[in-house]
């Protein structure tokens, strides 16, 4: 791939394959590869889930950690290569409900380098029981629309199987 900007957005459930995914499409790209964590080890499974990340990535990348300052990380590194920010989820968890989708969708419009990002796909499931979790939820599947809207290229990985939504394969106004 040549274009030098594009927004890509991969969705799936927990244990999709949707790392695995996003890791070929940057794949596909001739430039250096970035790699912006957003998760934080915050006891020792998840140190362990970042070390397997990091493994099963192998050699080549370079990482930033960010947990909280996507926009600035993104800014930071456009022009160095290709981004890949595993993964957007997280990164709400950890702005407590503070993150600014807009600026960050406003940061994206900017860039001049591909970014690929990792999502969850939360509203499939059951409706959670509180109201704080509730709100996560819809909160979530809003900033999901709004990187989708603004991506070049939407994937959902389901059992490890890659689905493209955006670009649709028939124009939707056949489909209607």
């Amino acid at each position: 791939m040549t274009d030098n900007r594009q927004i890509i957005l991969v969705t799936g459930g927990a244990r999709s394959g949707k790392s695995a995914l996003a890791e070929r499409l940057v794949a596909r790209f001739e430039m250096p590869k970035i790699y912006i964590a957003t998760a934080e080890p915050r006891d020792g499974e998840m140190g362990e889930r970042i070390l397997k990340h990091q493994q099963s990535r192998g050699n080549g990348w370079h990482t930033v950690e960010e947990p909280f300052d996507l926009a600035g990380a993104l800014f930071a590194t456009d022009g160095q290569g290709v981004r890949l920010v595993d993964c957007l989820t997280l990164w709400m968890s950890n702005m407590m409900g503070q993150a600014d989708i807009g600026a960050l969708v406003m940061t994206l419009r900017q860039q001049s380098c591909p970014v690929v990002f990792v999502t969850n796909e939360l509203g499939q499931g059951i409706v959670p029981d509180n109201a704080l979790a509730r709100r996560f939820r819809d909160d979530h599947g809003l900033m999901n629309q709004m990187i989708g809207d603004v991506a070049d290229q939407v994937w959902m990985s389901v059992s490890g199987q890659p689905l493209r939504l955006k670009p649709a394969m028939e124009p939707l106004n056949d489909l209607l």
